[in-house]
Order: structure tokens, then C-alpha cells, then sequence
């Protein structure tokens, strides 16, 4: 989770910066399901464009995590009611 760290600390360091704007709409979209024009991505440096991608894999495996999460919490709670 280094690239979601960075991320966070571009954004409040400077948060009314062209970066910090970008990839703080890059983080939104990413929560809310809407769209994000990708072509935003190319105002930003190439550093904090290949950070941005890298927030994308990042947030790509949590979701992964996440449902796998959800997976294990339902089939404990599955595990139990079958043991009643």
C-alpha cells in the first residue's frame, strides 16, 4: 500500500495543486464506481503518473482482499448456523 500512502501524502501536502487535484479524483472515482477521465493523467508529472498507476494496482488488490474478506466472514457465519 506504498502508492496509496504517496498519494495521500501528495494530496494534503499540497492539496490545491493540479497533482493533488488529479489524484484525488483518480481516489474518488476509483471509491464511488464514476468515471474518471483518463486523459487528466497525462497534466501530471511522469513520476506521479507512474504513481497513479500504481494506486490503481494497489486499489485493484485491496477490492480483491476486500471480497475475500466478505467471502471468509460469510462462510463463517455459515460455519456456525450450520453447527446449531
Amino acid at each position: 500500500m506504498n502508492a496509496i500512502k504517496e498519494a495521500r501524502r501528495i494530496i494534503t501536502s499540497d492539496p490545491d495543486g493540479n497533482e493533488s487535484l488529479v489524484l484525488a479524483r483518480l481516489v474518488l472515482a476509483l471509491e464511488s464506481g464514476d468515471e474518471f477521465p483518463l486523459s487528466s493523467l497525462y497534466t501530471l508529472s511522469l513520476g506521479t503518473f507512474g504513481l497513479a498507476i500504481e494506486v490503481l494496482k494497489e486499489w485493484r488488490l485491496d477490492r480483491y482482499y476486500a471480497r475475500k474478506g466478505k467471502l471468509l466472514d460469510v462462510s463463517y457465519q455459515a460455519h456456525v448456523l450450520a453447527a446449531h
